[in-house]
């Protein structure tokens, strides 16, 4: 047989999903081929390293979390196993609050203690905010089985103070969330795991540890991988296995093309697509992996399954943007030992977080250099996003002086900026997935993966393409 399979959307999902149909021994022997459709000129998505002054600068995402395997193990299939790297160990996370940085408690897990004695010492909390995060030790579980928000879930057990500055600040920084909005079921589900296993989840996580340091051999592995040369290396080395930026006989690649309108097209009782480009170009596929973002898929599935368009566009995104400084080192005289910092809620910065990447990373800036990246923009805290990047950066280094106590001029800046970039994993968030799937089972030549479902992170959205991959193929199959 021979079929073709077109994906929209060259971002990593898009790229994974291209690569795992390129290569798959059944495609190639059927001569199924696939083309990917990016409206941008470069391919990647959010996935963007650059070199500037003698500093590796990643525009999105700089890294992967070690314990979810499909990143790393892409990374390996593609030969760049050699040049996976973790962050530079033992290295502390600080929480910006009332003026001052402090170290987050030892043995914080998913934002629960594990250890009792850096939670007493820890200046984060009063004695009493101490107390109330010690109730958790004899509260009750909770019986109802609604979906409930990851903050009513930790200020029900640890109290509001743990929230605000612990487990919220961490949520903003992966998901640029709120935690008072956002799903416990479809971010942490490990929590509600624990709660029902020990009840407390101090117990649950002292246990964890326990398992953890009773398994451990050798040094500590990383929490989060990188590439030598940076994320940006993965999305080359995809490229080149699909034969470069305009493909091979089996991945066609088309940039600069946006996909304007998708049709139906019933032959012989089978259903194909007819996409339409913004170029007049119409591509036949017989099989469509949709990898844009929630509400871009929605607009293409308006007029074909309306159901199912409506499920998608009710998923909402926040927009946010990373402004990374090069300082001279001598002019810096905070020693930036460790790998940054989040902030407190009610914290007056406009900064979510810090990343201080000379320190987390090897080799990411000259010895007489250090590399900052910090974060703008989350739920409810958009509207600093509608000023010119001038007046970004001036905002940045306002925080910096008060954070870090620099006043010199950079070497240079980078401004990225990220709109409607971010998916809210709202409660509810599971329902409506399992909604999604009901109205594709009708549908089972189309798939759908990228960050609006599955999980945000690189290796998840890694996951999400193959697996819709594997969905067009086995379809094509049957």
């Amino acid at each position: 047989m021979s079929a073709h399979v077109a994906i929209v959307g060259g971002g990593i999902t898009g790229l994974a999903a291209a690569h795992a149909l390129a290569l798959d021994r059944r495609a190639r022997d059927l001569g199924i081929r696939c083309t990917l459709v990016e409206q941008e000129l470069r391919l990647g998505g959010k996935l963007l390293t650059e070199r500037i002054g003698g500093c590796l600068v990643e525009a999105g995402p700089d890294s992967f979390l070690a314990t979810k395997p499909w990143a790393a193990n892409l990374c390996r299939a593609l030969g760049l196993g050699d040049r996976l790297i973790g962050t530079l160990p033992g290295q502390p996370v600080y929480v910006a609050f009332r003026g001052k940085l402090h170290p987050f408690p030892e043995g914080l897990a998913l934002g629960v203690p594990s250890r009792f004695a850096p939670m007493v010492r820890t200046r984060l909390l009063s004695p009493l905010e101490k107390l109330r995060a010690g109730l958790d030790l004899v509260l009750p579980r909770r019986q109802e089985a609604t979906d409930e928000t990851m903050g009513a879930f930790i200020r029900r057990r640890l109290g509001d103070a743990v929230v605000a500055r612990l487990a919220g600040p961490m949520l903003a920084g992966i998901y640029a969330g709120d935690a008072d909005a956002l799903s416990l079921r479809a971010t942490f589900p490990q929590l509600l795991e624990w709660e029902a296993s020990h009840r407390s989840l101090v117990l649950a996580a002292m246990a964890r540890r326990k398992l953890m340091a009773a398994a451990a051999t050798g040094s500590p592995s990383p929490m989060f991988l990188s590439l030598t040369g940076g994320v940006g290396e993965l999305v080359e080395a995809l490229v080149g296995a699909l034969g470069g930026p305009r493909g091979n006989d089996n991945a066609r690649l088309v940039t600069g093309r946006s996909v304007v309108r998708l049709v139906p097209v019933v032959e012989r009782g089978r259903t194909s697509y007819a996409l339409h480009l913004d170029n007049s170009e119409t591509i036949i596929a017989d099989g469509v992996v949709l990898t844009a973002p929630a509400f871009a898929s929605a607009a293409l599935l308006r007029p074909v399954a309306p159901r199912l368009a409506s499920l998608l566009g009710a998923i909402p995104y926040v927009s946010t943007a990373a402004v990374t400084l090069a300082f001279r080192r001598q002019e810096v005289r905070h020693p930036l030992v460790g790998h940054g910092f989040v902030v407190a809620r009610d914290e007056p910065l406009e900064i979510t977080a810090c990343t201080w990447v000379s320190s987390k990373w090897p080799r990411r800036a000259p010895p007489d250099l250090v590399l900052l990246r910090c974060y703008l923009g989350a739920a409810g805290r958009e509207a600093v996003l509608q000023e010119d990047d001038d007046r970004l950066v001036s905002l940045v280094r306002r925080d910096l002086r008060s954070t870090l106590g620099i006043d010199a001029d950079p070497v240079f800046v980078r401004v990225a900026r990220w709109p409607n970039s971010m998916p809210q994993y709202l409660t509810g968030h599971l329902d409506r997935l399992e909604a999604i799937g009901t109205e594709l089972r009708a549908l089972p030549n189309l798939a759908l993966a990228g960050a609006g479902y599955g999980g945000t992170g690189i290796p998840d959205c890694i996951r999400q393409g193959t697996d819709a991959a594997d969905r067009i193929l086995d379809y094509l199959l049957a």
